[in-house]
């Protein structure tokens, strides 16, 4: 039995989305173009950017609200999106649910645990699929990662890195967010590891710090040792603020099992070797290949469709509220870890 009401409409998914800034455009560009899914308000807290961006995506005027009270009452939609900053999810995603929406929302779930907590309560008491996203999972270089370290190709796991290295310079909200790596990013990078490793974390120790030149005026570098399940230990390092030689959006990894390792730059395919003998200093390995998984709906769009799917069969998406909050919780957990200067427990 589905935790949630399944869709049981004829026609397309009515969607109001909230948020209209610079990221969400590609929210509507592609929700417009989905079969399945119809854009029926557009809502945000200046009116003037619903306004354009109804205009750019020759939306009729109608569908621009001046707030998100009043598009569900007239528009009377299936779905809300929430696409706006994390400060505002609690507010748009409960507002959403009472009024017995579905929601699509941005990652991070929520701003602080006892909202996520509420937010994952309130969807459970009115039947509605709160559904997170966290696009990474719909790739297909990680999914083959993914898929080689639970099939045992180098054995059980023991460590996993990633490294995320990238001068990213946004303007706007994100260069004067507190915490602005740890919240805004590396939940993708955290949200990754939970699906590599197939583990929970357990406890974490982070340095968090702003380096020398950096732009942000909270802190946007940070390093990260995670205790998870199964006695696995994940290791983080990155920054927002760094020069050169960047790595790509999804990191770049290393797992090392205790028959051998695999890396993935992020972008390519992921490698694998093998110990294959048993002399010498370092036993030798050999290559494995890493079955390639090909997908129809990437990234974003591959999030669109779950989300479809989901609502209309009753089926729970791997990133529905209840299982997201430990990635929230990760990276909470480590902005407390470098507040105290001592490792913390991860509790969600």
């Amino acid at each position: 039995m589905s935790a949630f009401e399944k869709f049981s409409g004829s026609g397309p998914i009515r969607v109001v989305q909230v948020g209209c800034g610079g990221m969400a455009q590609g929210w509507v560009e592609r929700s417009i173009k989905k079969p399945g899914l119809q854009v029926v308000g557009l809502v945000d807290i200046r009116r003037q950017a619903a306004e354009d961006t109804a205009k750019k995506f020759n939306l009729p005027a109608s569908v621009v609200y001046d707030s998100l009270g009043d598009a569900l009452k007239q528009a009377k939609p299936d779905a809300v999106f929430d696409i706006t900053i994390p400060g505002a999810h609690y507010a748009v995603t409960t507002e959403a649910l009472r009024a017995g929406c579905h929601v699509l929302g941005e990652k991070p779930l929520s701003d602080t645990l006892p909202h996520a907590r509420e937010m994952c309560k309130l969807a459970a008491e009115t039947k509605r699929l709160y559904m997170v996203t966290q696009n990474r999972r719909h790739a297909g270089n990680i999914i083959a990662f993914s898929n080689a370290v639970k099939n045992n190709v180098i054995g059980q796991l023991s460590t996993l890195d990633a490294d995320f290295f990238i001068g990213a310079h946004f303007g706007g909200f994100r260069d004067a967010m507190d915490n602005v790596l740890i919240v805004d990013m590396a939940i993708h990078t955290f949200d990754q590891a939970r699906l590599i490793s197939g583990a929970d974390p357990v406890s974490v120790y982070c340095h968090e710090f702003n380096p020398h030149g950096s732009w942000y005026k909270g802190n946007a570098a940070a390093i990260c040792i995670y205790e998870m399940t199964n006695g696995i230990v994940f290791t983080y390092r990155g920054s927002w603020a760094a020069a050169g030689f960047n790595t790509s959006w999804e990191s770049t990894w290393r797992a090392v099992g205790v028959n051998g390792s695999i890396i993935w730059d992020g972008a390519s395919d992921p490698k694998a070797q093998v110990v294959c003998g048993d002399q010498g200093f370092t036993r030798p390995v050999k290559d494995v290949p890493i079955p390639s998984q090909p997908l129809e709906f990437s990234q974003h769009e591959g999030v669109l469709e779950e989300f479809i799917q989901c609502v209309k069969s009753g089926k729970t998406p791997q990133t529905v509220c209840t299982d997201n909050i430990k990635s929230l919780a990760m990276c909470l957990a480590s902005v407390e870890s470098a507040k105290t200067g001592k490792k913390v427990k991860v509790e969600w």
